[in-house]
């Protein structure tokens, strides 16, 4: 899997994520993803992209590391995470995920603190399928398998997911935006 494509998963993960609102407690939210893939090629794009700031000079991975926080985002060896601002009015929403970009959602399942569904993306092309489990309106734990394409090949990708409720005042992180329904 390519950096590229590895970002937009992520980045489509944490879109979704944010959109969980029917069991979430309103405020600062701290998300981790960790991505897998069959081959180990997800693995090593983190790995390349981690050694590639440590190879910075200074400054300027301070200013990478400083833009990065900024959005509420850091990577490390468990994988990448963002903090995210879920507002009352978010909060109050029926839980459904919401795809960025060229992604649409289907076969959406709620059963008890649990949320199941299929997705298929355009670009990058991609497909899969996801489920979220709520223990608390402070706690989430999900995993989604996706299957995009890696120089012709499929490639099979398994994105696992936490979330926790850090406090209920956001702080500096500004609540996301969210797609109109």
């Amino acid at each position: 899997m390519q950096f590229k494509q590895m970002a937009a998963a992520a980045a489509m993960t944490m879109a979704a994520i944010a959109a969980q609102a029917q069991t979430q407690a309103a405020g600062l939210w701290e998300n981790t993803v960790n991505m897998k893939s069959a081959d180990g090629r997800a693995e090593k794009a983190m790995a390349e992209m981690q050694k590639q700031m440590a190879a910075m000079p200074p400054e300027q991975r301070k200013q990478m590391e400083a833009m990065m926080a900024k959005s509420g985002v850091s990577a490390g060896a468990k994988g990448m995470t963002a903090k995210m601002c879920i507002t009352k009015e978010q909060a109050s929403r029926p839980a459904e995920p919401e795809m960025t970009g060229h992604c649409k959602t289907s076969d959406l399942q709620r059963t008890g603190g649990s949320i199941r569904f299929k997705y298929a993306c355009t670009q990058p092309p991609s497909s899969g399928e996801g489920e979220w489990t709520f223990t608390s309106d402070k706690a989430y734990a999900g995993k989604v398998t996706s299957t995009s394409d890696a120089g012709g090949k499929p490639q099979q990708t398994t994105i696992e997911m936490t979330g926790k409720w850090l406090a209920a005042d956001c702080g500096d992180v500004k609540p996301r935006t969210l797609p109109a329904k």
